[in-house]
């Protein structure tokens, strides 16, 4: 056939339309995750639902955000550690002691790693834990109502990084220092860190029912820096493993005088035996001042309690409770395989992954084959845990999560790339490349004893060109593998608020039947609730002024308040009287200088407001509820501070 110019607008049509029909969906080619069955997918169709709920930290911006997958959709921020004007979290009256600590009212905090709660070392999805790495705390937030329900502060620590992780049936959530401080503190020249700092590894008791914890015991351990951690499971329940770094025990430019040693150490806690020594009697109780703050949803607030003593043990006084393994530098990661088997140590400044085996550590316990000391600390022999190692997997690794079915994911920082290989051969399988310098991976349930083996998400550092631009600063990018054939698939890029350091992902079968959909009023046990129209009413006692007040479709009640003057302190004490689902108010005061409150249907919230100026001040519904949301509005009549006009209210009148 001859052909001829005319012809070439069809062919180039064709060709353009079998490329858009390719069904490779190969993350290799030019086109990506643009490929048709990418994105058929992450589709979800309106009014469909995602399989997954993601839970991702929010780093520097101290809450955590809520993610569906596959469409890698934000439902959701969740204030743990900072205030959050989007609802009033940490300026209401009810949620300001959440923030409450031995420092004072601190109202952010750096959030790291959530983890979520266990049964049998399966995810039962009652709560999720989340850490506070700069002001150290450990948060549990109410999976019902994605509520941060409790929040204790970590004495004698600095840095809590290695946590926030939990045993297989939820006995502890873990706390440990990335940063050795004086124990007790002291004022101390810095130049006699070595000997002298202590690295507190925190085991916090969670009530089976409740969820509400309690500092059980600290481990005072030498001053190196703890940087993550893992349990044990199956066979090695009973254990804790933390990665440590800096054991040259350097306090300046660690960049280098951290990184002398050929190997560092996994600390390897026998949690069980401290436990049973601790209940025997065992420990020292040593003075100490952190917080314990708990939200009661009965009474929609939150009451905050300075703890005054901390039970501490001495590693060397519980023969057989903690060995050192040796491991390659700098490790960062440290993740043990679901079936409690193998603890995964990836030093930062090697190209090998080091998998240690808990059979080896146990014979090697068991036949005393140590190889020396570090603080009457056992040490033991690196080729006596050693189960091998995987070669050249790639450089700068950093974490590993498991997919249920034999085979780890481990993130490499330096060479932006997910690799995948096999836990028993080590070999390598697949590797996909990052966008860019990737930290941690999440696969749902990927740190249990029950994966689920579909997808993987890479959580990157740096972005570039991923996305529009926004100035010198884009959000993190997230991207999502299906990782359920041999071969990884990049189905999606996501951006992710703040900087998440981990993920939590469980089924959304799971949490989904178990959501709280309103707060029943008849339940409402709060101080200054207003149940039914007799209740609302104003109070004066000098300068404070209690204004009782409800909210429904349209309006306040009351909608117009006289008798306020200046100078005068308002408590705002507002009840929502809805009762139907996804039916919260808003209430906004000019010139408040804390923010506005959300109201969720049959709850009760306080918002302080100290006028400033004579003159009638509107307030209103912030939240859009009804087609007479408008309306839904009301005045203050503010008055000179030398007024003897008596508050009242009216509505309707």
């Amino acid at each position: 056939m001859k052909l001829t110019i005319k012809s070439l607008p069809s062919l180039v049509l064709i060709a353009v339309m079998f490329t858009a029909c390719n069904s490779s969906g190969t993350s290799n080619g030019n086109r990506g995750a643009l490929a048709s069955t990418a994105a058929e997918k992450v589709y979800v169709a309106p009014g469909e639902h995602d399989e997954y709920y993601a839970f991702f930290s929010g780093g520097y911006s101290g809450n955590l955000t809520v993610y569906g997958l596959p469409s890698g959709r934000m439902f959701k921020e969740i204030p743990v550690f900072s205030q959050f004007p989007t609802n009033g979290y940490g300026y209401s009256e009810e949620t300001k002691p959440m923030l409450n600590t031995s420092h004072g009212f601190v109202p952010w905090d750096d959030l790291h790693h959530p983890d979520i709660s266990q049964t049998n070392g399966k995810l039962d999805g009652r709560w999720i834990f989340v850490n506070g790495n700069n002001t150290p705390r450990i948060a549990r937030i109410d999976l019902k109502t994605f509520e941060t329900e409790e929040i204790i502060e970590v004495p004698n620590s600095a840095g809590n990084h290695s946590s926030s992780f939990i045993t297989e049936n939820t006995e502890y959530v873990v706390a440990g220092t990335r940063f050795s401080v004086p124990v007790p503190q002291q004022d101390i020249s810095i130049k006699e860190y070595k000997g002298h700092f202590k690295g507190a590894l925190s085991f916090i008791s969670v009530e089976p029912e409740t969820g509400r914890m309690n500092m059980k015991f600290q481990v005072m351990m030498p001053g190196f820096n703890y940087d993550l951690s893992h349990p044990g499971r199956g066979k090695s329940h009973g254990w804790f493993f933390f990665t440590t770094y800096n054991t040259e025990e350097a306090s300046t430019l660690l960049e280098v005088n951290a990184s002398q040693n050929d190997k560092d150490f996994i600390a390897a806690i026998n949690w069980k035996k401290i436990e049973e020594y601790v209940n025997n009697g065992g420990g020292t109780k040593m003075p100490a001042n952190y917080a314990h703050n708990v939200y009661e949803h009965a009474t929609h607030g939150a009451k905050s309690t300075m703890l005054k003593e901390v039970l501490t043990v001495d590693p060397t006084e519980v023969p057989g409770a903690v060995f050192f393994l040796p491991t390659p530098k700098s490790p960062h990661g440290c993740d043990v395989d679901p079936t409690g088997e193998y603890i995964i140590g990836n030093g930062k400044l090697s190209a090998d992954l080091t998998v240690h085996s808990f059979d080896k550590m146990i014979a090697a316990i068991e036949a005393k084959k140590f190889d020396g000391e570090a603080y009457g600390i056992p040490v033991l022999k690196f080729e006596d845990v050693l189960a091998g190692q995987v070669k050249s997997g790639g450089l700068g690794p950093l974490h590993t999560e498991f997919d249920g079915k034999g085979n780890a994911y481990t993130t490499f920082f330096i060479s932006s790339e997910l690799v995948k290989w096999n836990v028993e051969t080590r070999e390598v399988i697949d590797r996909q490349p990052n966008y860019y310098s990737v930290g941690h991976v999440m696969i749902p349930g990927g740190n249990s004893a029950a994966p689920f083996g579909k997808y993987a998400v890479a959580m990157n550092k740096i972005t570039k060109d991923r996305y529009l631009p926004t100035g010198p600063e884009l959000e993190h990018s997230a991207q999502l593998f299906d990782i359920s054939g041999d071969k990884m698939e990049l189905l999606l890029d996501f951006p992710t608020h703040g900087e998440p350091h981990y993920a939590a992902g469980i089924p959304a079968e799971i949490l989904a039947p178990k959501s709280q959909k309103i707060y029943r009023l008849e339940d409402n046990k709060h101080p200054f609730a207003v149940l039914n129209g007799e209740d609302t009413r104003i109070e004066r006692n000098g300068n404070e002024v209690h204004v009782y007040m409800s909210m429904i479709r349209s309006h306040f009640t009351p909608d117009n308040i006289e008798g306020i003057k200046v100078g005068d302190k308002v408590y705002f004490h507002i009840t929502n009287h809805e009762q139907d689902f996804d039916v919260p108010h808003g209430f906004a005061m000019i010139g408040a200088n804390n923010a506005e409150l959300l109201i969720m249907p049959g709850q009760t919230k306080t918002l302080v407001w100290e006028p400033k100026q004579v003159g009638v001040w509107p307030f209103y519904c912030t939240d859009f509820c009804s087609a007479l949301h408008q309306e839904m509005q009301g005045y203050v009549r503010v008055s000179p501070a030398n007024s003897n006009i008596e508050p009242s209210w009216s509505l309707g009148e």
